[in-house]
């Protein structure tokens, strides 16, 4: 990763995000933690990291990493401890219960990657809670003293130099003490693909204390020198518990839904939508936005026909980098990569293997970044990766489209620097004008500059007049876009000129 920052800083971005490095079975990719404080040696060391550190701070890039609060690896020393007897000091660190009277779990309560979210454990004679796999028990949240632990974690990242964090699944970070059964979940005619699906998880999702320890951990953010955090935030009300966690100045910084990145269409309505849940009024919070990450398969995968592809990316880009809030790349968002077709005895993911076929793969959005077409893996390294390259990636190799004047890699370049040199665009206001079903009208606006952001999110062409009466520049376009045309899958910003 020290290799390739370079990259990283050239797009002109502020910060990189890195998922767990720490010590790990793998059982769920460094999700699955057995020691907060370390590196796992498939990454490298502590002093790796430091290098890491010191060589993005050299660049001008923030560090923020992930942190998992919400569960542990089952082979982290807390749970070896906490499982070997109902009365050592580390008993209360995890969420235990008892069987009901038939021997059955205590509640009815499913885990995100299938099946029961409670397993037995012969040796305590209880079953513990795991909301994904149940190699992730759930710590205790509740107990003051596993918050103490876990801000102790973030403090020795914060003392190595980390600029802030990504606070993972918050939303599962405490549960109901009294073990309610969850009610059924409505049918709203979405698919259902796991017994998850069914439940209105009501009980074991979203608890109101999960913002007093927010708070104690804004307290520690903010004497280090006000490190960013950002939290990842779904379930069965995520608008309202985004606001909850960065509502005032004593909680998270921003937060970010699924808005997008479930979403089987980008149309004006879903970003009108999502943008409308952030006001812009004090004390409403930040928010963030992603339409790719690790956990969702690739927009252009998704959402556009095959023959589209790069006319979409590129459109893609500019409205991400308008939208009010912080702009999130996945790593191969600035190539335009596709979706990664993995055969099922290739798969690592367990959720997807769990739910083979139903569930689409995260793997294939985790395939190797590709860098030099013409190199051993795309030149991510010699050996056998952990999963296959892409076999369309080589075209998007980030050596072929450095020399490529119109590549998508100069367009992101361009467009974000477009952004950082337009305060409407970074800290404006933002107003939804226009949104049918193809076309998306919205102006960013601060003092002393308004802005005029179209976007046809259609795949045939639409007029667009801005007012008469308004006289502008064009400051960023895809797409052939030009006041008055708006090809297929194009946009345009104009700044009004007084």
């Amino acid at each position: 990763m020290t290799a390739r920052l370079d990259h990283v800083a050239g797009l002109g971005v502020d910060a990189i995000w890195l998922s767990p490095f720490f010590t790990s079975p793998m059982r769920d990719f460094g999700y699955d933690i057995a020691d907060y404080c370390d590196v796992d040696p498939i990454f490298g060391t502590l002093a790796d990291f430091d290098v890491l550190i010191d060589r993005a701070h050299a660049l001008g890039l923030k560090v923020i990493i992930d942190q998992v609060y919400s569960h542990t690896s089952d082979q982290h020393a807390w749970f070896k401890e906490s499982r070997a007897s109902r009365d050592n000091p580390r008993a209360d660190w995890y969420v235990w219960a008892n069987a009901k009277a038939d021997g059955s779990p205590p509640t009815n309560w499913q885990s995100v990657f299938g099946g029961p979210a409670w397993t037995w454990d012969a040796r305590r004679g209880q079953y513990y809670l795991h909301n994904f796999l149940s190699e992730q028990p759930d710590l205790n949240l509740h107990n003051p003293e596993v918050q103490d632990a876990a801000l102790a974690a973030a403090q020795f990242w914060l003392e190595r130099g980390v600029d802030g964090f990504r606070v993972d699944a918050i939303n599962f970070a405490m549960h109901d003490p009294q073990l309610r059964d969850n009610p059924p979940a409505p049918d709203d005619g979405s698919p259902r693909t796991r017994p998850f699906d069914f439940q209105s998880h009501v009980y074991n999702q979203s608890h109101p204390d999960i913002v007093r320890f927010l708070e104690r951990h804004r307290a520690l953010t903010d004497a280090h020198g006000g490190a960013f955090t950002v939290a990842e935030v779904g379930g069965p009300t995520p608008e309202a518990e985004m606001h909850a966690f960065t509502r005032g100045s004593t909680r998270l910084n921003s937060a970010y839904g699924f808005d997008f990145l479930y979403a089987p269409q980008l149309t004006p309505a879903l970003v009108k939508k999502a943008v409308e849940t952030w006001p812009d009024e004090p004390g409403t919070g930040w928010p963030s936005w992603a339409f790719e990450n690790h956990d969702a398969p690739r927009a252009v995968s998704r959402w556009v026909e095959p023959e589209h592809r790069d006319a979409f990316a590129a459109m893609k880009m500019l409205l991400l980098l308008c939208l009010r809030g912080n702009a999130i790349l996945f790593q191969g968002e600035e190539l335009g990569l596709t979706q990664v077709e993995i055969p099922f005895d290739k798969l690592q993911d367990p959720e997807a293997i769990a739910n083979w076929p139903l569930t689409l793969s995260r793997d294939g959005v985790r395939t190797p970044m590709p860098w030099q077409a013409d190199a051993e893996n795309l030149g991510f390294g010699a050996g056998e990766p952990w999963l296959p390259v892409g076999a369309d990636h080589a075209a998007m190799a980030v050596d072929r489209q450095t020399t490529e004047n119109g590549s998508l890699l100069n367009l992101t370049r361009g467009l974000i620097a477009t952004r950082a040199a337009n305060p409407a665009l970074r800290e404006g206001a933002m107003v939804v004008v226009e949104a049918d079903d193809a076309l998306l009208v919205f102006t960013r606006s601060i003092a002393g500059q308004r802005l005029i952001c179209a976007f046809n999110l259609g795949n045939a062409a639409r007029a667009w007049h801005p007012a008469p009466s308004d006289r502008f520049r064009v400051i960023a376009a895809v797409n052939g876009a030009a006041p008055g045309d708006l090809p297929a899958y194009s946009g345009m910003v104009l700044e009004q000129i007084d």
